[in-house]
């Protein structure tokens, strides 16, 4: 009997979790869609998951795979960020080239596009189902709001991370779905989140009880971290969630996404002058922004000359002015106490 063709990725030291959830999603879902097998390497790195029993496939190496794939990727080079100057802004939609993989591939890639995996969210649910034993209800709470605010290094990027006002708007918005709501903030850095909003209690459980907390929320507002999309895509009992607009360039864009990807049907992005789009709307409004857009035009092109000294000029003034605003929120509060 002839053997199945396989579906593989390799996880990546350095990924993060979010991403590797992914990863791991969108190839099993890859494999499924089309009867295939399936497999992870490097599964070790999903040992820190101790609290669900994860499928990682077919135990075989990397060496099986004769023909390898990179997902598609657009990068867009503008003076937003350092980053962006250097190594361009990742804007990648779909590529439908893995919706027709239809021979033994290993994949790689971000692969968080919702058209790779949002037909089987049943199955997904069974394949991140958390162990009982670790699946806390204690911040399941019809009136709480769970707000997960990324730290680490996007606190170094004025580019990532999220500003106050951002938070501000959407409890404002959730305030208006229920009178009595209150908030709890969820986060992997207790000193960013007390930085940026100290009036709302913050706590960093272990990883099962972070992950659960959000998954079993009624209503969440979230960063712009891949961490808390998946317990968000498989909440059962979730009825709100608000993510930034523009995802990882929020603070930033002018109309593009870092990326495409991250626009998602079951979410509503807020704005920086904070208004709400649906995904539709998110969605209708790129395709617009890409007729006209110069960065459209140039997809893969390094600024060079005048444009790069502008663009670094730009990314200068934009970290000065984080952290001038840093400062005075930090002088505001202390002269408050």
């Amino acid at each position: 009997m002839e053997s199945k063709p396989i579906i593989a990725t390799e996880l990546l030291k350095g990924q993060g979790l979010g991403n590797q959830l992914f990863c791991y999603v969108t190839t099993r879902a890859l494999a499924y869609a089309k009867g295939y097998d399936f497999s992870i390497l490097n599964r070790e790195l999903l040992d820190c998951m101790y609290f669900m029993d994860i499928d990682c496939g077919l135990d075989v190496t990397k060496d099986c795979f004769e023909n390898v794939y990179h997902e598609k990727e657009d990068r867009i080079f503008l003076g937003n960020s350092a980053h962006d100057i250097e190594h361009g802004c990742y804007i990648t939609g779909v590529d439908k080239k893995l919706l027709a993989l239809d021979q033994t591939t290993l994949l790689y890639g971000n692969m968080q596009d919702e058209s790779y995996f949002v037909k089987y969210k049943d199955e997904i649910k069974d394949w991140l189902r958390v162990k009982p034993e670790y699946d806390c209800m204690d911040h399941s709470k019809e009136s709480l709001c769970i707000i997960n605010i990324r730290g680490g290094e996007y606190t170094s990027n004025p580019e990532l991370f999220l500003r106050r006002k951002y938070w501000l708007d959407a409890m404002r918005i959730m305030r208006q779905k229920r009178s009595d709501m209150k908030f709890m903030v969820v986060t992997d850095d207790l000193a960013a989140a007390k930085r940026i909003l100290p009036e709302v209690q913050a706590y960093h459980f272990d990883l099962a009880g972070d992950y659960t907390a959000i998954k079993n929320a009624h209503y969440l507002i979230l960063s712009n971290s891949t961490f808390a999309f998946f317990p968000a895509f498989t909440s059962e009992t979730v009825q709100y969630i608000i993510a930034p607009k523009y995802w990882a360039r929020h603070n930033v864009s002018d109309g593009y996404w870092a990326s495409e990807q991250n626009i998602y049907s079951k979410l509503v992005y807020l704005d920086r002058k904070g208004k709400l789009f649906t995904a539709r709307e998110c969605r209708e409004e790129l395709d617009k922004y890409k007729e006209t857009s110069p960065y459209y035009k140039r997809i893969g092109q390094k600024l060079d000359g005048v444009a790069l000294a502008t663009a670094k000029g730009k990314s200068r003034w934009l970290i000065y002015k984080d952290l001038f605003v840093r400062a005075l929120r930090s002088m505001k509060r202390r002269l408050v106490k």
